[in-house]
């Protein structure tokens, strides 16, 4: 088993874990309203929508930027 090659994966992987989250709380501060609350008391299907890609889109970046 390779061990560096498996520490660069768990790195990488922790490191792009982290920048979502980041990019998340960025996501909230920036939106006029609380995106929590809208996302789970309210139940705001279109904006959960948006902010699913909103991540997926980060998620792209990250990839392609650690690639």
């Amino acid at each position: 088993m390779n061990w560096t090659a498996l520490l660069n994966t768990v790195v990488y992987s922790t490191l792009g874990i982290i920048i979502l989250c980041v990019g998340f709380v960025v996501i909230d501060k920036l939106t006029p309203y609380h995106l929590w609350k809208e996302l789970i008391e309210e139940k705001n299907q279109a904006l959960a929508v948006v902010v699913g890609l909103a991540c997926l889109g980060i998620c792209v970046i990250i990839a392609s930027a650690m690639h």
